[in-house]
């Protein structure tokens, strides 16, 4: 009785959660050739989505990024429920752990994380549990706990808002997309954000649950670098052509802009 019930509660407010937030705006435009290039297997993409439930996640984790996929590359030789070529593993609200293509976040900020110290044999087992994962099913638990908070969204201390986000149910086959990735790279033992004490003057690292793990957490963490694509290409700035307003319509265009959270 209760689980049919948690089902439906649960289609109700994915529903309510994916509607996009009509004033969203992308700040950069890479074209989608240029981002795979500089996407390695084991890579974590961070989005910033423009779903309500995006809106959620920004506010509980103080960060621009709401969603993480992990890049496991065109030779996994996966494809996206259409046909297509997928490089990206996600856990979707509605359809779960699925394969998608890249093309699914053009148009989006994104960030390239990347694990800088991890060597092959252990990128390829993090790849291989990522795409072992496909098919479990979203923490639905975890939607609800996100919905209690957006509406409407309380002022809670930022010391209570990463617990919020992990009261989901921690199942090995329920996963959020920051806690799949998390999950997957503790599985080498491969650090993101590690609890850190010392003991006997040595630093002792502690595992902390992946569910509580954020996509916020791998832009900071001291162990991924951040990869950017424009960067990449290393263009001239001083060929930049600029068009140059005055101060004040400057200012003016500013004030009209809408707002992007």
């Amino acid at each position: 009785m209760f689980r049919p019930l948690l089902r439906f509660l649960g289609r109700l407010i994915i529903r309510y959660l994916e509607k996009p937030i009509l004033n969203y705006r992308s700040y950069q435009f890479i074209p989608l050739s240029e981002l795979e290039a500089c996407l390695q297997p084991g890579d974590v993409l961070l989005v910033e989505g423009n779903q309500r439930v995006s809106s959620a996640i920004k506010y509980l984790t103080q960060s621009t990024w709401s969603h993480a996929a992990y890049f496991v590359g065109r030779e996994s030789g996966l494809r996206d429920k259409h046909g297509h070529a997928a490089t990206l593993v996600e856990a979707d609200l509605t359809e779960g752990v699925i394969a998608v293509s890249l093309t699914k976040y053009l148009g989006y900020n994104t960030r390239i994380c990347r694990p800088a110290l991890i060597d092959e044999n252990d990128r390829q087992a993090v790849s291989e549990y990522i795409i072992g994962s496909i098919g479990h099913s979203y923490d639905i638990q975890n939607v609800i706990d996100l919905a209690r908070y957006l509406l409407p969204q309380p002022p809670v201390p930022v010391r209570w808002r990463r617990r919020m986000i992990a009261l989901g149910s921690g199942q090995p086959t329920q996963a959020i997309c920051s806690t799949l990735i998390a999950r997957a790279f503790q599985t080498v033992r491969y650090p993101i954000l590690p609890n850190v004490t010392r003991e006997n003057q040595r630093e002792i690292m502690h595992i902390r649950h992946h569910s509580l793990f954020t996509p916020r957490d791998f832009d900071v963490s001291p162990y991924f670098s951040i990869v950017k694509p424009t960067i990449e290409k290393r263009p001239d700035y001083k060929s930049f052509e600029w068009n140059v307003e005055p101060p004040q319509e400057a200012e003016k265009a500013a004030e009209t802009e809408p707002n992007a959270s």
